[in-house]
């Protein structure tokens, strides 16, 4: 993949280096900036080994409206930001663009979306996009030249998930992801899923019938019974939750190439204390 776009889950990577890193990590007036300074080294790790053509942060809120009023269970048992991150999230898209990364901010759809919508432009205009995030549902939007950095816990760096890898982990391809979704669950997004339907019968059922609606169509004829009648009483229910699953689309500017401004990075590195950065970055931006 050469000069990729770089497009990056900023709450995900920010929530994981918040609980990932000590809190004791502060600027000089003890505010800690434990989830900035995990997030950029997570960051300038992949900058160094992928060589994007732009890196882009994404944030939007938690909870899309337009989800919420579908259905009001959706990301209902998340925690509300803790106190310490809430002044990291403010302070991102000042911190990260001294690095010369974009910030792309929605009001109104989830950092998920955006994330799609860019990798959707950048395809369309003949580039290839890399998504950065600890979240699975972006696998839907793995193509030929769509990949995702997929962040887990205790793992360094993203692993890359492509079209192959999606159908090995969950055997459908990337584009039935929110089909597959809406029959198994996702319990940190509050979709329940199909009753009694695990990740092996929702993927046989899709391989069969290629699609939700399908398997929903022909759901008189599936075996067990039980089976079918969680497909011919749920059909409604379902549709709605691969409906919350599917990623939105919007209008969006690609953003311009850029190289990583390591000397403006030092710099805000050590303004907000983080000293042993700022050297890392001065060496890199003299050498």
């Amino acid at each position: 993949m050469a000069d990729p776009l770089l497009i990056v889950d900023a709450p995900s990577l920010l929530y994981r280096a918040f609980f990932a890193l000590p809190k004791s990590i502060t600027d000089g007036e003890g505010r800690s900036v434990n989830a900035l300074l995990g997030t950029t080294n997570l960051l300038l790790r992949e900058v160094e080994k992928h060589e994007p053509r732009a890196v882009v942060l994404c944030f939007g809120p938690d909870a899309a409206r337009y989800r919420k009023e579908r259905f009001e269970p959706y990301h209902a048992e998340r925690p509300p930001v803790p106190d310490q991150l809430a002044p990291q999230f403010a302070d991102a898209p000042n911190f990260f663009g001294a690095f010369g990364w974009t910030s792309a901010i929605s009001k109104e759809l989830e950092a998920d979306d955006v994330m799609g919508s860019l990798a959707t432009a950048e395809e369309k205009a003949g580039g290839e996009a890399l998504l950065m995030t600890g979240d699975r549902d972006l696998f839907q939007c793995v193509t030929d030249k769509v990949k995702v950095l997929y962040v887990r816990t205790g793992v360094r760096g993203g692993e890359l998930v492509d079209a192959a890898e999606v159908k090995k982990r969950y055997g459908i391809p990337p584009e039935l992801v929110p089909d597959f979704i809406a029959l198994r669950g996702d319990p940190s997004d509050g979709i329940p899923g199909a009753k009694g339907v695990g990740e092996k019968t929702a993927a046989d059922l899709l391989r069969r019938r290629g699609s939700l609606e399908a398997a929903i169509e022909n759901a008189v004829r599936e075996r067990p019974p039980r089976l079918s009648g969680v497909l011919l009483h749920g059909g409604d229910e379902l549709r709605m939750f691969k409906d919350l699953a599917t990623l939105r689309t919007e209008k969006v500017k690609r953003p311009r190439d850029k190289d990583t401004d390591y000397a403006g990075g030092a710099k805000a590195a050590r303004e907000r204390g983080m000293n042993r950065l700022a050297e890392r970055l001065e060496k890199a931006a003299s050498g």
